[in-house]
């Protein structure tokens, strides 16, 4: 009985520290992001593609994130992912928006459990539930974080992949007589992975609002933290301003962009080879002990 009015009183003063907590910070003034504001008033980020990366389907997560925007404090969310969100083409509210699911979710996790060991006739202290809340809320509120970066990562080596296909399309379309822009349009019609799609947005985008396609693909890069993408846009570039032949260049990018790839391919390979070894090695050791152990014991008997 004293455990349990310990333990009562205790997340009481939980409750009631949160309580607190939560009012003072509601009647302090905002912090905004000062790097988050000066990219938001800067001419350059009023493009078309991040118009798109905000856009979103009117989904729960998307509302949910929509009024943590507005309540919560800005420096809550952690470090921004916009290159990695741009490239998935993921609203920024509603990543926030499922951010806060998972840590609902989380918080509901643990009590849950309780109960059901509770109902299994098990005493639970109660501090082990809300510990355990808090807990598993913080992690899985980073989840989507994770999540984001891995998908973000395996895109940008198929954005590579399929760069290198298009560079050679571009170099081909060139070396036929065609200009630049008209290059670089014709290369992107002739593919339909995402890739393409996304490249044919982005120049016709460029066509509309009378900008250079060399520099609309500069600028995607660096939205999307492709930087193969800015190299071809800056060869494309000596072509247009300056006339010069680019074939040459053309091909051998894409076979250095290709002959990259294949060594990270091998260096992942070599990875996974040394890990698999260590089970293997593993393996050997039981196997070993197997035929050894039978000996010994008839030595140890005799």
């Amino acid at each position: 009985m004293i455990a349990t009015g310990l333990q009562l009183a205790l997340l009481g003063g939980v409750v009631l520290g949160a309580g607190i907590a939560l009012l003072v910070w509601r009647l302090l003034p905002g912090r905004p992001d000062l790097a988050d504001v000066l990219d938001r008033l800067s001419p350059d980020s009023t493009t078309r593609s991040r118009w798109q990366t905000e856009a979103g389907d009117g989904s729960a997560a998307e509302r949910l994130g929509r009024w943590g925007v507005r309540v919560l404090p800005s420096s809550l969310w952690g470090a921004p992912l916009r290159q990695e969100l741009a490239l998935l083409r993921i609203p920024t509210v509603r990543f926030y928006g499922e951010k806060l699911l998972f840590a609902v979710l989380g918080l509901v996790i643990a009590p849950l459990l309780s109960l059901l060991v509770t109902l299994l006739g098990w005493r639970v202290p109660v501090l082990v539930p809300v510990g355990g809340a808090l807990l598993l809320a913080v992690g899985m509120f980073f989840l989507p974080d994770y999540n984001v970066r891995d998908d973000a990562k395996r895109a940008r080596t198929e954005f590579a992949r399929a760069l290198g296909a298009y560079t050679d399309l571009v170099a081909l379309e060139r070396n036929s007589g065609a200009g630049p822009r008209q290059a670089m349009e014709v290369a992107a019609a002739i593919g339909d992975s995402w890739v393409f799609r996304r490249l044919r947005e982005e120049l016709a985008f460029s066509n509309w609002s009378g900008e250079q396609p060399w520099d609309a693909l500069r600028r995607l890069s660096h939205e999307l933290g492709v930087t193969e993408l800015g190299d071809l846009a800056d060869i494309v570039r000596l072509s247009g301003e300056e006339g010069a032949q680019i074939y040459g260049q053309l091909r051998a990018r894409s076979a250095a962009m290709r002959t990259a790839m294949l060594n990270d391919e091998v260096a992942h390979a070599n990875t996974v080879g040394e890990q698999m070894s260590i089970p293997m090695s593993l393996l050997g050791v039981i196997f070993l002990v197997i035929l050894v152990t039978p000996a010994l014991l008839r030595v140890m008997g005799g």
